[in-house]
């Protein structure tokens, strides 16, 4: 009896590292692309002849796809598996993001940039629900946590890349982000078990669960909208940071690699805070590390906006970057907890979509503000109502979560 069930043990240990494994992969990818068109901006400016407005639209394109791919891949999670959707947004998102070294023409680098987003957008919620039902709910924190700090990873390479000159091809990003998704396709077919929670639904379950239903009927709709407005300002600051720091630190008097390296702390920093506090979120009241998260954010904007010296603001860049990308990994472990197996997916993937709208708004609401002749310490303080707001959200929110 003993043997078999360390061989059961065993097998459920090798799924979920393969599991995680592999999501984090996928995540990387993700990881890279947030970074890629920000760092060839200047190129794709030169060779498609764009003014600054539509450099914006490029950028906006892509994020645009991740809104309608996060619920469609989040609705098809639930109704057909997450191994199918994941493997198919895969192809999507890797097929055009290729097609970007071969785009001709501005409009269609418009076409190409939101079908690349419809990928990662659908990705996201499959990534996350595969991840947090690999395991036991006492662990899902820890298991989207690591497959989340994958994001940071892939961010934080393409800011290697640029700080230390390591590209002239601007293509060369793009060759990546298509190739090594296409090479993972067999693997993931092959080796990414499904569901077993997913597995385990009635199909009737699955049939009857509409969107609506899945979102705001048997008590879910008030901590749907928690959870909703709790995305949506954290994600909005975290595309502020991820969008804006290298450039506000321009904006201070120090170099564009300068700003390179302080996005690469940021990232650095993000890394461990991802894994940090997704573990964290499994072995400690929910509602104390939602305060430390915000809290650890806050501090982080006030070091930014008060720091003077490069090493300062590296490390207060670093400070941010482990509250603020590790907070957004946890807004997404906390998805699991939220949503029951039949509805994950769709839960998951309308915050996600929330969550976005947010990213276009913040860097939007950035660039008024400097045109507008705001400093660059305003614009770090004008992001604390926003962390308040969510603070307190997730903070409600936590605390309904452990009445249940």
């Amino acid at each position: 009896m003993n043997a078999a069930s360390s061989v059961v043990e065993t097998q459920k240990t090798a799924k979920f590292n393969i599991t995680i494994l592999l999501c984090f992969l996928i995540a990387v990818i993700e990881g890279m692309d947030i970074q890629a068109v920000g760092v060839v901006a200047t190129s794709l400016k030169e060779v498609f002849g764009l003014d600054k407005s539509q450099l914006g639209l490029v950028f906006s394109a892509g994020i645009l796809g991740l809104l309608p791919g996060a619920v469609m891949g989040g609705y098809y999670a639930d109704k057909m598996g997450r191994k199918k959707v994941l493997v198919s947004s895969v192809l999507c998102f890797a097929v055009f993001t290729l097609c970007m070294v071969w785009v001709q023409s501005y409009h269609s680098l418009l076409v190409v940039r939101f079908l690349a987003g419809l990928g990662f957008g659908a990705a996201l919620p499959n990534l996350i629900t595969l991840a947090s039902e690999s395991v036991t709910p006492q662990n899902r924190g820890k298991a989207v946590g690591l497959m989340y700090c994958g994001m940071p990873v892939g961010a934080a390479l393409v800011a290697l890349w640029v700080a230390y000159d390591l590209s002239e091809n601007w293509k060369s990003i793009f060759y990546l982000g298509g190739c090594i998704p296409l090479l993972l396709i067999p693997i993931l077919i092959k080796f990414l078990p499904e569901s077993q929670d997913f597995m385990g639904v009635k199909t009737e379950q699955l049939k009857n669960n509409t969107m609506f239903n899945a979102l705001f009927q048997k008590g879910m709709g008030h901590k749907t909208i928690l959870f909703w407005i709790g995305n949506f300002f954290t994600t909005m600051v975290q595309y502020i940071m991820l969008s804006w720091l290298p450039s506000l630190f321009v904006e201070l008097g120090f170099t564009k690699q300068q700003g390179s390296k302080a996005q690469l702390f940021f990232l650095i920093g993000a890394t461990i805070g991802t894994i940090l506090l997704s573990y964290l979120i499994d072995r400690w009241n929910k509602s104390f590390v939602i305060l430390m998260m915000y809290v650890g954010i806050l501090t982080g904007l006030f070091l930014l906006s008060g720091s003077n010296q490069l090493n300062m603001m590296y490390l207060a860049a670093a400070f941010t970057g482990i509250f603020m990308i590790g907070g957004i990994g946890v807004m997404y472990a906390f998805g699991s907890f939220v949503y029951p197996t039949e509805s994950r997916g769709q839960g998951v993937g309308a915050a996600s979509s929330i969550g976005r709208l947010g990213a276009i708004i913040g860097p939007m609401i950035v660039g008024q503000l400097l045109f507008l002749g705001s400093g660059t310490s305003m614009i770090f303080l004008a992001a604390i109502p926003c962390i308040l707001i969510a603070a307190i959200c997730m903070l409600v929110l936590s605390k309904k979560l452990q009445r249940i």
